[in-house]
């Protein structure tokens, strides 16, 4: 007779983690950007990282986002990520009829994820794009494991509902998020700076273009149109 499974018998958190090996992360930028807005928070990328790999091996981080190659802002933002441990891939923003712009990678994110199987055991998408449930699904049976991290209220339940594990960006804000410099105040670029001398990377006001949510685009879009 089958013995019954028992609480203790079941994976620990701990025992997760210890089983993901090599880690692989694609986060879909734009998807990022409007649950960041949604949760109210600026994400500070170092934490992020720190966060998703979680101790494991990091294979690659990939960060993918259309781009207005105007924007200095955006391009300087940019700029740091492949500095800090993201390959960053982009996509020129087109202008869409209503006025608005976009670029979609999710084929990017998929051929990427599916090319690089054999090369690591966990994806960390950080997307709800319902769109890519099949190339998690793909993925999933060339032997990967996938972990998805969005936001509930912005995620399929078709990508849910493929992957190994689902993490609600809203439980894990408060390790990811800016915290606030109250003694930095943000003064303009000159002579070639990265707004560096105090410290503000222009975070004194929470800006990178992210004060009303367009990191310098606009009208709340960050360019990316509907994400």
């Amino acid at each position: 007779m089958l013995n019954r499974i028992e609480s203790n018998d079941l994976f620990t958190p701990e025992q997760v983690l210890e089983n993901r090996g090599r880690v692989a992360i694609f986060i879909d930028g734009s998807n990022l950007f409007y649950a960041a807005l949604q949760l109210g928070i600026e994400i500070d990328y170092t934490k992020l990282l720190c966060r998703l790999t979680a101790g494991s091996r990091l294979l690659r981080s990939f960060f993918y986002t259309g781009v207005d190659r105007t924007n200095e802002k955006q391009q300087g933002f940019l700029l740091w990520m492949r500095r800090n441990g993201y390959r960053v891939i982009s996509k020129d923003l087109v202008q869409l009829p209503d006025g608005s712009k976009k670029a979609n990678l999710d084929v990017e994110i998929a051929v990427d994820m599916m090319a690089l199987v054999g090369s690591y055991d966990t994806a960390v998408l950080v997307s709800g794009d319902g769109d890519l449930a099949y190339a998690v699904d793909a993925v999933s049976y060339r032997g990967v494991r996938v972990e998805v991290v969005s936001l509930r209220s912005m995620t399929s339940d078709s990508l849910i509902n493929v992957a190994d594990r689902y993490i609600d960006l809203e439980m894990i804000k408060d390790d990811i998020q800016k915290t606030s410099r109250p003694n930095y105040a943000y003064r303009p670029l000159s002579n070639g700076e990265w707004g560096m001398g105090n410290g503000e990377w222009g975070m004194g006001n929470g800006e990178w273009g992210m004060g009303n949510g367009e990191w310098g685009m606009g009208n709340g879009e960050w360019g990316m149109g509907n994400g």
